[in-house]
Formats: C-alpha cells, sequence, structure tokens
C-alpha cells in the first residue's frame, strides 16, 4: 500500500486536479472491467471536486453504464434536503454526466416510515446481496478529523459491520449513516480530498507521531492512498 501527497495552491486547482485524475481513472477501470463502485462525498471541497468533474468535456464520453455510484455516508434528513450529500451531487454532477439511475445507491432518507437503525439495516442487507467491491473512494475530512460520519470520540464500530447508524453526531444533523473503517479500509484506493486552513492541524497529526487518533489516520486504501491537499490546509505538515 502507498501514500502519495499532492499539494495545490488553492482548493480550485486542487478540485480541478483530482478531477483531471478521477476521469483518467474511471476511463482505464471501465477498460478492465465489466463493473466499477466509486464512493463520492460531500463537503465544500468534495462538491466542488465533483462539479469540476461535470464541467470536463471527457467525463461525458466515460462509459457510465459500468459505474456504480456510492456514498461514504449519509445525514438521515428528507429524500430532498439539501443537506443530503446525494441532493448535493446530483445537483455538482450526477444530473450532468450520462450516469444511470439504476447504478445509484443512496443511502435510505428520513421519510417518517423507518428509524435511523432500520435504514441502516436495510442498507447493510443491499450491500450483502450485492457484494460491491469498492473501486476508488474520494474521502474528505472535517476539521476535527473525522471522516465519513466517524467521529473520533465514538466507540469503534463491531467487528464485521460496514455500516453504522450515527443517533448523536457532533455536528448537525444528527442522525447519520455511513461506512465503518472496516469497510473504507477494504477499498482499492482512497482520494483524500482536503482544503482551508481549518484542516491543518488535523493533518498535521495524521501524517504525525500517532494519525490513529483521528478517523482521517485509521484508514488507507488497500493499494493507494492520495491525498489532494491545498497551501492553506498543509502548511503545518509541509510549511507550503
Amino acid at each position: 500500500m502507498s501514500r502519495l501527497v499532492n499539494r495545490f495552491k488553492n482548493a480550485e486547482s486542487l478540485a480541478k486536479a483530482a478531477a483531471e485524475q478521477f476521469v483518467s481513472k474511471i476511463a482505464a477501470l471501465t477498460t478492465e472491467k465489466p463493473i466499477v463502485n466509486v464512493m463520492l462525498t460531500g463537503g465544500t471541497i468534495g462538491i466542488a471536486t465533483l462539479a469540476a468533474i461535470a464541467e470536463r468535456e471527457d467525463a461525458h464520453l466515460l462509459d457510465w453504464s459500468k459505474v456504480h455510484v456510492w456514498w461514504g455516508d449519509e445525514r438521515f434528513v428528507a429524500a430532498d434536503s439539501a443537506e443530503r450529500n446525494a441532493v448535493q451531487a446530483r445537483k455538482a454532477m450526477l444530473s450532468r454526466l450520462p450516469v444511470v439511475e439504476a447504478n445509484i445507491h443512496e443511502f435510505a432518507a428520513d421519510d417518517g416510515l423507518i428509524s435511523l437503525d432500520e435504514a441502516a439495516s436495510l442498507f447493510a442487507a443491499e450491500l450483502a446481496i450485492i457484494k460491491p467491491h469498492f473501486d476508488m473512494a474520494f474521502v474528505g475530512m472535517g476539521p476535527d478529523g473525522h471522516i465519513c460520519s466517524l467521529f473520533a470520540e465514538k466507540e469503534l464500530p463491531e467487528p464485521g459491520a460496514l455500516v453504522v447508524a450515527e443517533h448523536d453526531s457532533p455536528k448537525p444533523p444528527p442522525q447519520r449513516l455511513s461506512f465503518t473503517y472496516e469497510a473504507m479500509n477494504s477499498v482499492d484506493e482512497l482520494w483524500f480530498v482536503v482544503a482551508g486552513a481549518d484542516k491543518a492541524d488535523a493533518i498535521e497529526i495524521v501524517f504525525g507521531d500517532n494519525p490513529e487518533s483521528l478517523p482521517a489516520g485509521r484508514v488507507r486504501g488497500a493499494q493507494k492512498t492520495i491525498w489532494f491537499v491545498d497551501q492553506t490546509a498543509a502548511t503545518k505538515t509541509w510549511g507550503c
């Protein structure tokens, strides 16, 4: 397993570079494989990266019939809520590209008919049936070092679990669904997209002597981990 770090002047150049590499990666994967599974992420830089993908002409030429889209986590709110990662991703990228609707795998929304735990169980059951092999995942990181909806102060999910229901997130909204550390560590390539001065302390810890004190330091791609970091997030670690 290798770890690569790409540093950029600002968030805009980061998003464009990650988008360019994403299109090249998906083009290669769809040539090699009949099905490609990718995880998307939310957050400011994550959504900016998705928008940058949609703006690329070569992204429209990909064989999207082979690509299945998932999310590392989701807010358990109404299906049309602007807080949902899926809603933001559809607006930024999915609605602008020829993605096959049947290949989009959203976490359940809060429709008032199922509970958070039931939603987690339903999604875990879907995973058990489909058994997707995840080729790559975009991963964002909060200023506190959290990834997906996995937070440092929370208990670790049970071994073998792929999905966790978060009932009391320290960051609103409180109810969330998330892939676990174990699930994220099974992804072939994890692509971290991190921008902003408020991420500098967490970056310093993740690349320091005690990375596993933060969720972001507890995951790594099974084959490769790639970091896309802007100058303000990188300054404490690399001095630039």
